[in-house]
């Protein structure tokens, strides 16, 4: 693929004046994302993936546009599993509703940065190192046994490593002040507890791009589709997790889907001298075995967990005291 310059400006251009859009216009003032807000943005973030995939066909060819495609549905597969993820976390610090939407704008811009830099780094090893594919293959095969074969645990923030170490080099407070990452008490500058979920947001975001990165270099080396495919996943993250959240326990097979998905793209990576799968075969097998795993989830469903409500709130052990909640109008 021809990569001109203008390629990336344009797309950069586009990414920055949405994301624009979306803080200063559709989500100005702090709300609840209902489902049906969340689905109309899920389709508005998909549908101009369709239309980017079509340019792509118009100048380069169904061959590129097919290979965005796969990547997108593999990078927007996996995000299904941060969703999960990010849920245990929302509801462990007892995250209101209307102030969840902040938290995963901050956490998405991390996550472009993020992504850009190890995208980056991924394209600059294998031109240097064709080898690195088979370690990237050997990563996600690992990967994905290691998620079928993992037991499905509570988030503990007792036992986190990195929200402790930011508790050690920043002081916190135990009260919710609106939207605020950070607030004044006693004179002292100090991070409320939505600070604390942002980080652990960003740090789980780093963690499935590890996982998430090297999958998509399976199906290209191409930098500008890596990237694309990424990005437009990442876009549509937040309304997808308004979407889902509250159905994750109906989709408790979705996570064997991912660990097969991840495993095949991982083969792919480590057969690719012996024989390379074609994208449109690729792209079968990753949206079959998606349905193939959501449509057995609903066909034989989990065992009911306990109330939300009976589970005791352990945010407290963060604090000395459960996170508290005091309104706001003012952003920091």
């Amino acid at each position: 693929m021809d990569t001109k310059p203008w390629f990336w400006i344009a797309f950069n251009a586009f990414v920055l004046g949405m994301l624009a859009l979306d803080l200063g216009v559709f989500h100005r003032k702090a709300h609840v994302i209902k489902p049906k807000e969340a689905a109309i943005w899920t389709a508005v973030w998909a549908s101009l993936s369709l239309l980017f995939a079509a340019g792509l066909f118009y100048l380069e060819g169904s061959q590129v546009a097919l290979t965005f495609l796969t990547g997108y549905v593999i990078e927007q597969t996996l995000s299904i599993d941060n969703i999960f993820v990010i849920v245990m976390i929302f509801a462990y610090f007892g995250v209101p509703a209307e102030f969840q939407h902040r938290v995963l704008f901050w956490g998405i811009i991390g996550a472009l940065v993020m992504r850009g830099i190890f995208i980056g780094l991924g394209a600059l090893l294998l031109a240097k190192f064709h080898w690195i594919i088979y370690v990237f293959g050997a990563l996600l095969i690992y990967t994905g046994i290691g998620m079928a074969l993992r037991k499905d645990e509570e988030f503990d923030a007792e036992q986190n490593k990195v929200l402790r170490l930011a508790r050690r080099f920043l002081p916190f407070t135990n009260e919710y002040d609106g939207q605020k990452f950070f607030t004044v008490r006693n004179g002292v500058r100090v991070g409320t507890p939505l600070l604390l979920v942002l980080i652990m947001v960003e740090f789980t975001d780093l963690i499935f791009a590890i996982d998430s990165i090297p999958a998509i270099f399976a199906i290209t080396s191409e930098p500008f589709l890596v990237y694309t495919s990424n990005i437009f996943a990442i876009l549509g993250l937040r309304s997808l997790y308004f979407l889902l959240a509250g159905m994750v326990d109906k989709f408790h097979l979705l996570k064997y889907g991912l660990a097969v998905i991840l495993t095949f793209v991982g083969i792919k990576m480590v057969i690719v001298e012996l024989y390379e799968i074609p994208i449109f075969a690729s792209l079968g097998v990753i949206l079959g075995v998606l349905a193939l795993s959501i449509g057995l989830s609903l066909r034989f469903p989990a065992a009911a967990k306990p109330d939300e409500n009976e589970i005791e709130d352990k945010t407290g052990s963060l604090f000395g005291a459960p996170p508290r909640r005091r309104s706001s109008s003012k952003n920091v």
